[in-house]
């Protein structure tokens, strides 16, 4: 088995261990930290902690005793270590240690580390640093504050003194608009490692935070976490709960690090994605758990406005070895994506009890920039999943997502208005207990998804399958069909596709210039 050394910082690590399973490993494996054993775990993606700064460390993995694979590497140098508690936080869930933990981050120099021992620490918003390294421990969790009138609030558009240029710093849902700052907040910082096994809890509910969750009162609602360009940050191991919003949110964002999290709101919690990479590049999110009321993963570039002005996608996105439930979709593009996204890769990973595995959310009116390319998934297994594959281009959010222009099934002028889906690639997907369709794909009449290729692929339906239309897309009638649905595709190439318990035809395909297939049923 090939074990893999990930990431490590003077105390932690994160390792990989290869044996074919996906977020699981196909059996549990004891782990040897230096000769002592440390752990034993079935996770693909690992986390250790309690490891000495500016050492080797030689990792071992046994399957019961036999010794199949190991790893070594050398720890970073820690100058200091600054205690929360020594600064002033007492972590008794009581006082407000908002102002001590800053302190702490405020003092830390380079290479060292700020430390969290266990308690909970009653917080607001907390700004990160440049250079800097944050550690919970075991039972140390950061909990905020539900009064909005203690945060502060982010403005979303501030004009340049001369008046060419602006400062975007507030964002909700892909607009420039005013919003509470994160709970834990970066702007412009780079160099930052955020990790331990502790909490990071928002303790929103509907009492607070999820009352009349789209009315701004004061300002939008906060994320748990947010970026606002930043680069070179990590997050390793920690738990994050209860976010207010979106959970985790980059924003322009570069060389950004997700790994061995969880991220857990309740079901019925009002527009709690997971996590949202927006408008960043080079983000690899990699053995994270989501389990929450929205999409797990939304991958997003700003509305119009933004889209346009910026023109910056989001890019070279890798998601692997994910473990996603009880979402929306698994993986959504979406709606916000006036920007475009690029390369987007996910493989290796669970779906099971969402509504969806791929979900493209797009429409008219999101312009040329809005060009989707390159999205891959491969290897992976969905259970449960109502339809694993959907693209709509027909998607009818916004005040005008209701009008002719948007819904109107004739086409149009191509123009600065259109947006275009280029090349997607699914392959080796094992999809079984689904409702609603196999796959939907829903292209523009005048500007077509230009191809899908779909190699290798499994879905079976379960026994009550339920019929259903395409949510936020109108001039679609209900059918009985629970095949794969496509329309407007110049070429569909179809090869093992196999899709057992669909009630009628396999396939309904409208306006597919060329289709390639071999081997399917």
């Amino acid at each position: 088995m090939e074990i893999i050394h990930v990431m490590h910082t003077a105390r932690s690590a994160v390792i990989e261990m290869k044996d074919g399973g996906r977020y699981f490993t196909l059996r549990p494996y004891r782990i040897f930290v230096n000769g002592a054993e440390k752990t034993t775990s079935d996770r693909t993606i690992t986390s250790l902690y309690g490891l000495k700064p500016d050492s080797r460390q030689l990792i071992e993995v046994y399957d019961g005793q036999e010794k199949v694979g190991e790893v070594s590497f050398k720890t970073d140098y820690e100058f200091v270590t600054l205690d929360v508690t020594r600064f002033g936080a007492k972590g008794d869930g009581i006082q407000d240690d908002t102002h001590f933990i800053q302190a702490a981050i405020m003092a830390c120099p380079r290479n060292s580390r700020i430390y969290f021992p266990a308690g909970t620490y009653r917080i607001t918003s907390l700004f990160l640093k440049s250079h800097i390294r944050l550690e919970l421990a075991r039972g140390a969790e950061l909990k905020a504050d539900t009064d909005r009138t203690r945060f502060p609030v982010f403005p979303g558009m501030i004009e340049s003194y001369d008046e060419t240029d602006e400062y975007n710093l507030g964002t909700w849902e892909g607009n420039p608009l005013p919003m509470f700052s994160g709970i834990i907040c970066g702007v412009g910082v780079e160099d930052v490692v955020l990790y331990g096994e502790g909490v990071i809890n928002g303790n929103a509910s509907k009492e607070n935070w999820w009352k009349d969750p789209k009315v701004m009162n004061i300002a939008f609602r906060p994320r748990l976490f947010f970026l606002s360009g930043c680069k070179n940050i990590t997050l390793q191991g920690l738990k994050f709960c209860n976010s207010p919003s979106w959970t985790l949110h980059p924003y322009f964002s570069n060389d950004l690090r997700f790994l061995a999290l969880t991220v857990e709101n309740p079901a019925d919690s009002p527009n709690t994605d997971g996590l949202d990479p927006e408008s960043c590049k080079n983000v690899e999110i990699l053995g994270v758990r989501f389990s929450l009321g929205d999409d797990c993963i939304a991958v997003k570039s700003g509305k119009i406005y933004m889209g346009r002005k910026h023109k910056t996608p989001s890019e070279d996105i890798h998601i692997r070895q994910c473990l996603m439930e009880n979402g929306h979709g698994a993986v959504t593009v979406g709606s916000e994506m006036a920007g475009g996204v690029v390369n987007l890769t996910v493989e290796d990973c669970i779906f099971r009890h969402t509504d969806r595995g791929l979900r493209i959310k797009t429409r008219r009116g999101r312009g040329k920039d809005a060009v989707l390319s390159n999205i891959v998934f491969r290897n992976l297994t969905l259970d449960h999943v109502m339809t694993p594959l959907v693209v709509n281009a027909f998607y009818f959010c916004d005040p005008d997502g209701k009008t002719k222009y948007v819904q109107s099934r004739e086409p149009y002028p191509v123009d600065d208005r259109t947006p275009s889906i280029k090349k997607m690639v699914f392959e080796n997907m094992e999809c079984t207990n689904c409702h609603v369709a196999a796959a939907y794909f829903d292209g523009l009449p005048e500007q077509k998804i230009e191809e899908i290729i779909m190699k290798n692929i499994s879905i079976s339906f379960a026994e009550n399958a339920k019929t259903d239309v395409p949510a936020m897309s109108e001039g679609v009638e209900r059918s009985s069909k629970r095949g794969l649905f496509a329309r407007n595709v110049a070429r569909l190439v179809l090869d093992q596709v196999r899709i057992e318990g669909q009630t009628g035809d396999a396939y309904e395909l409208i306006g597919v210039d060329e289709l390639e297939e071999e081997r399917c049923s």
